[in-house]
């Protein structure tokens, strides 16, 4: 019998060729967003995706306050917590959140789309998003990605 002529590759920590990739979220509709941000986080736009270890991009999110929110989810949308403590509910609408602090809009949605288990916590510390069109990251010579070129 003949041998295969290739291998599957199982990328690992060491193998993995991770990037700094510049997203801009001017215009984009937050769901939209967050799910190709998770898929840029893990990796599965690369070749060498391996389901079980990080080998995803650093993404940097800019302009976060620029984001689409459609039809009436703006006064809408709630997102509830709890203090722990009896009677500590708390609610907050998308609008006051988006108003406070809109970088924690686009952090929310993008940690719903990421594994709930350990690996899940580690690709979410890949993620920067920043309110305005600044980062911290230019030392990393981060690339531009258009995020309408993605599938």
């Amino acid at each position: 019998m003949e041998s295969l002529s290739y291998k599957t590759i199982s990328a690992n920590k060491a193998t993995a060729q991770k990037e700094w990739v510049v997203v801009d979220a001017e215009g984009h509709n937050l769901g939209r967003l967050a799910s190709k941000v998770a898929n840029l986080l893990r990796g599965k736009y690369k070749p060498s995706f391996t389901p079980h270890v990080d080998c995803g991009d650093n993404v940097i999110v800019i302009n976060a306050e620029k984001i689409n929110l459609t039809g009436n989810k703006l006064n809408d949308k709630v997102y509830v917590r709890h203090t722990g403590y009896p009677g500590g509910q708390r609610e907050l609408t998308a609008k006051v959140m988006q108003e406070k602090n809109p970088a924690l809009l686009i952090e929310k949605a993008v940690k719903g789309m990421l594994p709930k288990n350990k690996l899940g916590a580690q690709l979410f510390r890949n993620l920067n998003v920043y309110v305005g069109g600044e980062h911290k990251h230019e030392a990393q010579q981060p690339k531009t990605v258009n995020l309408n070129e993605l599938k």
